[in-house]
């Protein structure tokens, strides 16, 4: 391939660029690099184990698509499921991290794409569980980066179910809210995933069943009798796709205001692109 090839800029994915056109968009700190972190586990009887991944890639695209960002490979692995949030550790399927492995895994990643020269990051977290250890890699990853004198990297952290709505919440759930830690394989995903990845979802195959409750305090090794055997904390019952179209405006909208609030980015250079 000659050095005057013209390589396709029409994406928002980084893995899909050339590493030239990759330097053009990064080594000057202006683009924003959208790193989406999810799981593998599992979402009931209806749902595949990668939901974790899929939602948060799909947000992160959205929003590199109308602002100036990119999309970097995902974190398909996440920390451990807890049995109050995502069903446990135990059910079949579910493939986690020990907390020391993903606050490593995750500083690595963050201090190379600062040596790459972005300044603008945000974690675009899909997986419940994950928020405490994400916080732990930044704050590692920035100290080890201000040893090695940088100091002008700056880093948000999103879970985009923060950006649902009271107004929303009362549209989607007329019955009552119970909580998003209980949330896990309900309405939100299973509405989101009707909207994105309508194949992937089976809802015929999902269970029907009140909330889950659990007592005010964990106990180790985890008691399976405590997470209904279909491996959701709440009934996707009500789920639908108009739902999910919902939810990804709403989410989306509200993302893109408050990352363009705090890196003061500019318009996708895939929208100046396709309306030049």
């Amino acid at each position: 391939m000659s050095e005057n090839t013209t390589y396709n800029h029409d994406t928002v994915f980084a893995a899909e660029l050339c590493w030239p056109d990759y330097a053009e968009r990064v080594s000057n700190g202006e683009a924003m690099l959208l790193i989406p972190i999810g799981s593998m586990e599992q979402h009931g009887h209806h749902m595949p184990m990668h939901v974790d991944v899929l939602l948060p890639t799909e947000f992160s695209r959205r929003i590199a698509n109308e602002v100036d960002a990119l999309v970097t490979q995902p974190f398909v692995y996440g920390y451990k499921s807890h049995p109050k949030s995502g069903g446990g550790n135990h059910l079949p399927g579910t493939t986690s991290l020990d907390g020391a492995t993903m606050i490593s895994a995750l500083k690595d990643i963050i201090k190379e794409y600062a040596r790459h020269g972005a300044r603008k990051i945000t974690l675009m977290n899909g997986h419940f569980e994950n928020s405490w250890f994400i916080i732990e890699g930044v704050d590692v990853a920035l100290r080890e980066l201000r040893w090695d004198g940088i100091n002008d990297v700056k880093i948000v952290v999103l879970s985009y179910w923060d950006f649902v709505t009271d107004e929303t919440i009362e549209k989607l759930y007329p019955d009552g809210f119970s909580g998003w830690d209980i949330e896990h394989g309900g309405v939100l995903e299973t509405s989101l995933m009707m909207s994105l990845y309508p194949n992937l979802v089976q809802l015929d195959r999902a269970v029907d069943h009140p909330p889950a409750t659990f007592p005010p305090y964990d106990v180790y090794p985890v008691n399976p009798d405590w997470i209904p055997p279909s491996g959701t904390l709440s009934s996707p019952a009500q789920a639908s796709k108009e739902k999910g179209d919902i939810l990804l405006e709403v989410c989306t909208k509200g993302i893109v205001e408050a990352l363009t609030s705090e890196f003061g980015l500019s318009d996708s250079k895939i929208v100046k692109m396709r309306t030049a």
